[in-house]
């Protein structure tokens, strides 16, 4: 038999409570929350990359800066020798040299060089290749490209031909005689700086340019009606909708431009006449291998990775700050 209820009297089999369903007994059942489930998806197919990455650079990264707290060296690797744990001492010592600050003011102010004439180098070529026809941004992209699968001590090789002073054609083209560019402080900086810059400017090129092609175009050309120059189109338009862009290829600039080694070993001779063209990446490396003070050239590589992880993390906060979607 159906029982009779009364009007307005609830149906206590099917009372909806706040936050689940009521159960048989009175209970309810608490249903997991949509923001819950989604917020866990991405990490869950995240995980099977970072357990890779956290293999390959956790271990090695844990390594660097154990050896970092210990007397390490050529004595220490052979067995003649037991190992000693110095603490910070190799740090102390380290931030104790003068050349070091020496070193490290001069790869800041290199790294800042390059990356400046990176960016501005593959911005101004990814707007120009939106500006030409097919064929010309056919030649462009594979020039660009040809430069960037090319191997750095490969590229820098050919660089230090072209500018030899002997049988390079450009003291011909400049009237330059037998100048020598790697004699110089500046000039064998100059001379990596655009070594630097031809290798690293066709990521910068592709990736500004796909990211121009994705903005609608009658965004640029209500620009172009109202008058704006190339120059105001960039600045106004195109890079407040590029910035996400510009902030990974910036970064990912400044990390490579930092560490930079093969370009500045190979054109410099393992750093200029007396260590006036080191970098920290050179500069560990003597210490390391050269000297055999392993221990010295780890606390290099760590200062080195907390420096880098120092300015993303500030470039990236100062974005947070004005209310950048990273």
């Amino acid at each position: 038999m159906t029982s009779l209820m009364k009007p307005g009297a609830p149906d206590r089999r099917r009372v909806r409570t706040h936050g689940g369903t009521a159960g048989p007994r009175g209970g309810s059942r608490t249903a997991p929350h949509p923001r819950r489930r989604s917020s866990r998806a991405p990490w869950l197919y995240l995980a099977p990359a970072l357990v890779v990455l956290g293999g390959l650079l956790a271990y090695p990264i844990y390594q660097l800066g154990l050896i970092s707290l210990f007397h390490y060296t050529q004595a220490q690797v052979s067995g003649g020798e037991p190992t000693t744990f110095e603490g910070f001492g190799n740090y102390a010592r380290l931030f104790g040299d003068e050349q070091f600050w020496q070193v490290l003011l001069a790869t800041v102010v290199f790294a800042a060089a390059c990356v400046l004439c990176t960016l501005t180098v593959g911005c101004a070529l990814a707007v120009l290749l939106t500006r030409v026809r097919a064929v010309p941004r056919l030649a462009l992209m594979l020039a660009a490209l040809g430069a960037w699968a090319t191997p750095a001590i490969t590229g820098s090789t050919v660089w230090l031909l072209l500018f030899d002073a002997d049988f390079g054609p450009v003291n011909r083209l400049l009237g330059l005689g037998d100048h020598a560019w790697t004699y110089g402080r500046f000039s064998a900086f100059f001379l990596v700086l655009l070594e630097v810059v031809w290798c690293s400017f066709p990521f910068v090129m592709v990736t500004v340019y796909a990211g121009i092609r994705a903005v609608p175009s009658e965004v640029l050309e209500a620009a172009s009606l109202d008058g704006a120059s190339q120059w105001r189109i960039w600045r106004s338009v195109l890079a407040p909708m590029l910035r996400p862009i510009l902030v990974v290829v910036t970064i990912q600039s400044v990390i490579w431009d930092f560490k930079v080694f093969t370009q500045i070993y190979v054109m410099t001779g393992g750093g200029g006449i007396a260590g006036q063209n080191l970098v920290l990446n050179v500069y560990a490396y003597q210490q390391a291998f050269a000297s055999s003070q392993y221990s010295l050239g780890a606390a290099i590589g760590v200062v080195m990775l907390l420096i880098l992880l120092a300015v993303t993390l500030v470039y990236l906060r100062l974005l947070r700050r004005q209310g950048e979607e990273l």
